[in-house]
């Protein structure tokens, strides 16, 4: 399944930082967005309000996992389940904005530019503790139910298994003893 990430750039009234970069929006793409290249990440630059930008990016594959059933669970059993956008500040603007929004780009020497979607929160975690940025974005009742009808047929939490408390194995003595 393909997805594209809109990404904002919300402006900021603080004297230290003049903006912030989020993932606002994960929309199925059918092929309306008109991404040139259907192997890469395309950004677009979609329009400009009072309160900042909006970026579209094109090129995401979401493919579920049979190993990754557990994370999948994890949050559709969540107050709020959500997409999980893993993403980076890039400077190498030309190599992910498509040729009509890139004069706008260059504006800043960085763009945040989204790099992976997942669902897992296993996944998710794994990426942070790789020190990736990841941002969650509400999943819609759609989404949500789709993702929870794989969950019902592929999760099966492993049983539980009592161990032993370490006083009651015993000690190792030689033979000697």
């Amino acid at each position: 399944m393909r997805f594209a990430v809109l990404m904002r750039k919300h402006n900021l009234d603080n004297p230290w930082v003049s903006y912030r970069w989020a993932p606002q929006e994960v929309l199925p793409d059918f092929g309306q967005y008109g991404a040139q290249s259907s192997q890469s990440i395309t950004g677009q630059f979609l329009g400009k309000d009072p309160e900042g930008e909006s970026w579209l990016f094109t090129g995401f594959e979401l493919n579920l996992f049979l190993d990754e059933a557990e994370g999948y669970y994890l949050n559709v059993s969540a107050t709020k389940p959500c997409w999980f956008v893993m993403w980076r500040l890039e400077e190498d603007i030309e190599r992910y904005i498509d040729s009509q929004s890139l004069e706008m780009a260059k504006l800043e020497s960085t763009i945040a530019v989204p790099h992976r979607i997942c669902v897992s929160y296993n996944e998710a975690a794994r990426l942070l503790d790789g020190g990736e940025s990841v941002d969650t974005v509400p999943m819609n009742n759609e989404h949500a139910s789709w993702l929870q009808d794989y969950v019902n047929e592929h999760y099966r939490p492993e049983p539980k298994k009592r161990h032993k408390p370490a006083s009651f194995k015993g000690a190792e003595r030689s033979a000697e003893e």
